[in-house]
This record gives structure tokens, C-alpha cells and sequence, in this order.
């Protein structure tokens, strides 16, 4: 038995990037708990842990790829990249699923449920996190969920009218936007905010809104419309 596994443990290896070196640690990764002699046999622990590690590995990325991000931005990205849609996406993109050790229930020759794809991923994820520690572990999730990260981030731009401008300003004219409270009026507990947005010394028309956050991103957006970045009507 364990002469027959061999072959597809180091296929599999080969196909995601990483030697181990135990290699029993990924056989129980790739394991389905419809496969294992009991749930300890099965991926579930690793799977566990791998999410973990996934969660924490995409959080680092995000924080060091974009300071714009507030953490509700992060968040909503956090959660569509570590979703479980992504994971069973790049498992059938990448061909991971041939390597899953499942019952016959689960079957081979049609792709797994979702649950079943995401839960392989998260389980080679916790292999290698405790075969190699973090930084192997890392360098397989920046291989395979960067690029979801960098949709995600381009997605998110599109309604960040703060980001969009930083972005556009850094490069059309080598500075950054200034937000400048011109005015507030109302109760302490119903304010509203004036704000208007400065880059290099030219002023961009002003915006009201009931929080600074929300002044600030449309006075963003309405720079954006002035400099034809973005249309009036968007």
C-alpha cells in the first residue's frame, strides 16, 4: 500500500510547489475523512490549522500591499479570498483534486463539492506549516491566492474613490492628495462635514457628508470626475 501511494505523494509535491520532508503529513492532508479509518486519520485537523494560517497570511498581505485599506475594506477582502468558492477554485484550476484521497461516496471523475475542495487546500496549507513552518507556507498562499488578492484589491478600488486618487495622483503628478474639513455644522450628535480635497496646491470642489469618512472619499471621487479620471454621471 504504502509503494502505490508513493508515486502520486510525489506527483502531488512536484504540482504544488513543495518537498516535504515527511511526506506522511501530506498524505493526511490530502485525506477525506470518507477515506480515513478514523476523523484523527483524516485532513480535518490540518484543515483546521490551515485556515488559520491562510486567514493570517492574507491579512499580512493586505496590510503590507495597500494602507489605504481601513479594516472594514480588509475585511470584506479577507473574506472573499479565503472563501471557500476561492479555495475549491484554485483546487480544480490547479489540479489538486487528483491527488485527494476520498471514499466512494465522494467519488472520483466530477469535481468535489466545495466543502470537500476547500478543505483539501486548507489541509496541504497545514501540512506544510507543520512540515516547513510559516514561511513555506506563505510562499505556497502568495503563489496560489495573490492573484485574488489583486482582483480583490482592483474590485475594492472601484468604489475607494481615496484610493483611486492616491493611486492617480502618486503617479499623474508625483504628490499626494491633502483632505481639508472646511466647514462643519449641525449638533454634536448629528454633524455634518465640509471637506475638500488639495493636491499639489490646486483645490477640488467640496463635498458635505455626515461622517469625515464618507466627506472625505466623495470629495475624492468629485477630484477623480474633475480630472476626468472618472465620468460625471459615475
Amino acid at each position: 500500500m504504502a509503494k502505490s501511494q508513493s508515486t502520486p505523494i510525489k506527483a502531488c509535491q512536484k504540482q504544488i510547489g513543495y518537498s516535504f520532508a515527511d511526506p506522511s503529513l501530506l498524505t493526511v492532508g490530502l485525506t477525506h475523512t470518507s477515506a480515513a479509518v478514523t476523523r484523527n486519520d483524516s485532513n480535518e485537523r490540518l484543515e483546521f490549522l490551515g485556515d488559520a494560517v491562510l486567514g493570517m497570511c492574507v491579512c499580512d498581505m493586505l496590510y503590507d500591499l495597500e494602507d489605504e485599506l481601513d479594516e472594514g475594506d480588509m475585511t470584506k477582502i479577507k473574506s472573499t479570498v479565503v472563501s471557500r468558492k476561492t479555495c475549491a477554485r484554485i483546487v480544480f484550476e490547479e489540479g489538486f483534486d487528483a491527488f485527494a484521497i476520498v471514499g466512494s461516496d465522494i467519488g472520483k471523475g466530477h469535481k468535489f463539492p466545495e466543502s470537500v475542495a476547500a478543505g483539501l487546500i486548507e489541509g496541504i496549507i497545514g501540512a506544510i506549516y507543520i512540515d516547513g513552518g510559516f514561511d513555506p507556507a506563505e510562499d505556497f498562499i502568495e503563489k496560489y491566492f495573490r492573484p485574488f488578492i489583486d482582483v480583490a484589491l482592483e474590485t475594492s478600488h472601484q468604489d475607494n474613490f481615496k484610493s483611486l486618487l492616491q493611486q492617480f495622483a502618486q503617479q499623474e503628478f508625483n504628490a499626494s492628495p491633502h483632505y481639508i474639513l472646511l466647514d462643519e455644522k449641525g449638533p454634536d450628535h448629528s454633524k455634518c462635514f465640509e471637506i475638500a480635497v488639495s493636491i499639489n496646491g490646486q483645490h477640488y470642489p467640496a463635498s458635505w457628508a455626515p461622517n469625515k469618512k464618507d466627506a472625505e472619499q466623495m470629495a475624492a471621487k468629485r477630484a477623480l470626475q474633475t480630472l476626468g479620471v472618472l465620468d460625471k454621471g459615475k
